[in-house]
């Protein structure tokens, strides 16, 4: 299997050009559910599971399940910064670095399956509530200088948690995990 593959079993996202009202419940039930599907593959590993990488100079599965949190954290702050300033200029992060910070290393998944859960609830929430002026609100992101609507950033999380959801899986087909 080439690297490309493993960095990206479900391929690389490609931001639709056009967002139907059908293609965003798509967009909001995959975000819903994806805590619990993560919680499922991941609860069977045993500590050296969690501990291996899910390719060559990748995430453990543990660092995957805390940078979901992580990452989807940032998502919902996006939503409300864009919800509630006019075309604001997020705040980019480290997504390696905070990756190798301490609270990664040393706390257990389940705290941030937990996390993930009650995030996704209130952002599964927050986007089943919003109009279709909300849904085309934007902001900026400050790395590449595209504004970026909300509708593309819950198709972008759509991809996201499936991207990283098939990390986990991949991995455990691959070494008979089952």
């Amino acid at each position: 299997m080439d690297l490309e593959q493993l960095k990206y079993p479900i391929g690389r996202f490609e931001a639709p050009a056009d967002i139907s009202k059908q293609a965003l419940k798509g967009f909001i039930t995959d975000i819903r559910y994806l805590p619990s599907l993560i919680e499922i593959v991941v609860q069977t590993l045993d500590a050296a599971q969690l501990a291996t990488p899910y390719r060559p100079e990748g995430w453990t599965v543990a660092q995957v399940v805390h940078h979901l949190v992580d990452s989807h954290t940032q998502a919902l702050t996006r939503f409300k910064w864009a919800l509630t300033e006019d075309n604001p200029t997020i705040k980019a992060y480290d997504e390696a670095a905070w990756a190798e910070l301490p609270d990664v290393a040393k706390t257990p998944v389940n705290v941030s399956l937990t996390l993930l859960h009650a995030l996704h609830t209130r952002w599964v929430n927050l986007m089943e509530n919003l109009t279709e002026e909300q849904w085309n609100r934007t902001f900026v992101h400050p790395e590449s200088g595209k504004t970026i609507a909300l509708k593309t950033l819950a198709a972008t999380y759509s991809w996201h948690g499936k991207h990283h959801l098939a990390h986990v899986e991949k991995l455990k087909e691959r070494n008979n995990w089952h």
